[in-house]
């Protein structure tokens, strides 16, 4: 996912359709630079998305 309108889109999928806050994006999005991997799997890793949410993103990347 490296098209800047599918990752505008991603993020705001996470905010509008998840409530998954700004503050959880940024510190996921913190963490990836030292540990780079996908956005979804960070988030869940720090307890910032349920199981049930991270299925909904992997449903929605796969649409996308």
């Amino acid at each position: 996912m490296t098209a800047p309108t599918t990752y505008s889109r991603f993020i705001r999928f996470l905010q509008e359709d998840l409530a998954i806050s700004a503050a959880s994006i940024a510190i996921a999005l913190r963490h990836r630079e030292l540990d780079p991997g996908p956005l979804s799997m960070i988030l869940w890793q720090y307890g910032l998305v349920t199981l049930e949410q991270l299925d909904q993103i992997y449903d929605w990347l796969e649409q996308a």
